[in-house]
């Protein structure tokens, strides 16, 4: 019976039906999404053969984020978030439209290419907010660590589907597969609009279990809110700006499709598969986990694994096997699964409903500054000094990010249990704070 009790225990998120609704609601968007930027990136890296450019296709999504965040927290904290959800997943489908009005029209234009990701990165700003937000008030607290581990695993599934069946799509296209006119990009994009809208529909049926919090009117004060809370948070504020720099230097995502093609000599199919690697990975951890939680002291387990995250995006910029290149991905992957977990549960358990929104905000803006911001980095480097120094470059920085932190950051290296980071975390910060939270319990 204890047997049959650990292994109900290990999926009781699926026991609440807002969860369920907005996990299926989310595993189709990001497989979207994901599809949408392998199909992006391949045709922009057909059209220019320049890896600046591909590092521009990321500049032009982070920087609607860096400029919104003050607005895309607080609507997360004022309006209902299904509803929030709900108008960004409209959102996508639209800029997919606009994608697939482009690529099959035949336009080659960078800049009207550029403009779509703009408005795209628009869209997920807001997005990114109101998912990470709305997640606490599908499950009662007791159960949000399980939610968290389910969460990710159902993200990187759709992180595997996403790209595996972007960059079929797109080879389909390319070999007229399909009707006459319908190319490798139009493809891609027609799905994407599609799984978008089955999003959409999905999200409406979505009841949250907890009841609605007070709503904040918007002043200069409450907008900046989230980001002195995590200022005066050294744990959390360590933990972030850990991921910020490391992802920023290590991340060699937006090279793929040079090393699909110059390096690996492999086509849209080898650029999914690589594009798929670190889903399958971090999808693999994030299971475990899930049934395994963590024990013991999170952050001295935090410092490793970023730090192996840094070490395989070494192996994977030396390797010229794509064999090899899929393995350094999937562990790659799967290190960084584990620091996904540690930070994304203290940091939300840790924050007052209330302040969710305008918390996570910031918390996107590094995210988004790691993730997009990271690809112009990567775009950059390689074309100052070439894709494969870059990548190795990117991995050493990582470990010199790793060891500052653990200097510059002493909280994280005594950091204990991850349940106890979340009731530490608030003691003897910021008493209004600390009684704000209970009250939100």
């Amino acid at each position: 019976m204890s047997d049959a009790a650990d292994s109900s225990a290990g999926r009781v998120a699926f026991t609440h039906p807002g969860f369920v609704l907005f996990e299926i609601a989310r595993f189709l968007i990001v497989a979207a999404v994901e599809m949408q930027a392998v199909a992006v990136g391949w045709q922009v890296y057909d059209i220019t053969k320049k890896p600046l450019d591909l590092g521009l296709v990321g500049l032009v999504q982070f920087v609607p984020g860096i400029l919104l965040f003050p607005i895309s927290g607080h609507a997360s904290d004022r309006f209902e978030r299904r509803k929030v959800l709900s108008t960004c997943y409209i959102g996508f489908a639209i800029c997919f439209a606009l994608l697939l009005t482009l690529a099959h029209s035949g336009i080659r234009s960078m800049t009207a290419i550029y403009t779509v990701l703009v408005l795209l990165g628009v869209v997920r700003s807001f997005n990114s907010t109101a998912s990470r937000s709305i997640l606490p008030l599908l499950v009662p607290e007791k159960h949000f660590p399980n939610a968290v581990a389910w969460n990710a695993s159902i993200f990187q599934a759709a992180t595997i589907l996403g790209p595996s069946c972007g960059g079929i799509l797109y080879a389909a296209g390319e070999r007229g597969l399909f009707s006459t006119g319908i190319n490798g990009p139009s493809a891609v994009y027609a799905i994407a609009m599609l799984t978008a809208i089955g999003a959409t529909i999905t999200t409406f049926r979505i009841r949250p279990e907890v009841t609605a919090r007070p709503r904040e009117p918007m002043t200069f004060k409450t907008v900046f809110a989230g980001l002195h809370f995590i200022w005066t948070r050294k744990l959390i504020l360590g933990a972030i700006s850990l991921d910020l720099f490391a992802v920023l230097l290590g991340g060699a995502t937006a090279l793929l499709p040079v090393y699909a093609r110059e390096i690996l000599h492999t086509g849209p199919w080898g650029l999914g598969l690589m594009r798929t690697a670190p889903g399958v990975g971090a999808a693999v951890m994030a299971m475990l986990l899930a049934h395994r939680p963590l024990r013991g002291k999170s952050g001295p387990i935090l410092l490793s694994t970023v730090a192996a995250f840094g070490v395989f995006t070494i192996i994977f910029g030396l390797s010229t096997s794509l064999t090899l290149s899929l393995i350094s991905l999937v562990l790659l992957g799967a290190s960084d699964m584990i620091s996904v977990i540690i930070r994304a549960t203290f940091t939300q358990l840790a924050t007052p409903d209330e302040m969710r929104g305008r918390v996570n905000a910031v918390d996107m803006i590094f995210i988004g500054t790691s993730n997009e911001f990271g690809q112009f980095e990567s775009g950059v480097t390689a074309q100052w000094f070439g894709t494969v120094p870059a990548v190795i470059l990117g991995g050493v920085g990582t470990l010199v990010v790793i060891a500052l932190w653990t200097w510059l950051f002493p909280e994280l290296r005594h950091a204990g249990d991850l349940h106890s980071i979340t009731s530490a975390s608030l003691e003897g910060v910021d008493v209004r704070a600390t009684n704000e939270s209970s009250a939100a319990s």
